[in-house]
């Protein structure tokens, strides 16, 4: 027990020490601004959304379940203040396979609430399963959605964030994208994807006054979590 709760700590101190050198953060004024978030339906992307309704912001959430977007929007609806520019979306896309899609809906989004300033990858999935038990069509679906989701949505707002000389573009990567984690080929692999095209993402565009931050977080109490956990029985 000892041994992995060291390694756990070492963990989380190297993520806040990554988080701060590739993004020496400084206070966001979100009123009046636009913010994309992909997966925002639910877990950390609908805890993100509504951080940015709360500040003034206006949002967009993204995910594939109709459903739950708009319930999630309806509970933002209602923490929405006094100003009549907030605004708050939702679109249905799957970010891992409909990249057309996408196009549309950011430029739909885009004309009720204004230009991009933010889009924060939230979308993702992960399971557990040892390498020898794990399909290779199962590394091809965490790739797709993990990665790809993000490669796809972040196509579409970066050449305008460059023209604007403005914009955030956040990555959710995961501890398990720092350290190789037993049981976690497939995840792992994906979320060290992500950080290193953050990483080069963030060399490019630096000169644009365009901020690239990848967030490293433990586990967390979400229902992609309460999924996670089902998938680790017999996995020892």
């Amino acid at each position: 027990m000892i041994v992995p709760l060291i390694l756990s700590i070492l963990s989380i101190a190297a993520a806040l020490v990554y988080v701060k050198m590739v993004w020496r953060r400084k206070a966001i004024c979100f009123r009046g601004r636009h913010v994309v978030i992909t997966g925002g339906s639910k877990g950390i992307g609908k805890a993100f959304a509504f951080e940015v309704v709360k500040a003034g912001g206006s949002v967009t959430i993204i995910a594939r379940n109709m459903e739950a977007l708009e319930k999630t929007k309806m509970e933002l609806l209602k923490t929405v203040g006094s100003h009549d520019t907030q605004k708050v979306m939702a679109f249905s896309v799957d970010v891992s396979r409909d990249a057309n899609s996408l196009d549309q809906v950011i430029c739909e989004a885009e004309e009720e609430a204004g230009p991009v300033y933010m889009l924060i990858n939230c979308a993702g999935t992960s399971m557990a399963s040892k390498f020898e038990d794990t399909q290779a069509e199962e590394f091809k679906r965490m790739f797709e959605i993990n990665v790809m989701g993000s490669v796809h949505t972040t196509k579409v707002v970066i050449s305008a964030m460059k023209e604007r000389k403005e914009g955030v573009v956040i990555f959710v990567s995961s501890i398990a994208g720092l350290a190789g984690l037993f049981g976690y080929s497939a995840y792992s692999a994906s979320k060290f994807a992500v950080v290193g095209m953050a990483e080069a993402l963030s060399m490019e565009v630096s000169c644009h006054n365009i901020k690239v931050c990848v967030c490293f977080p433990p586990d967390t109490d979400t229902p992609g979590f309460e999924e996670e956990e089902k998938t680790k029985v017999g996995q020892e």
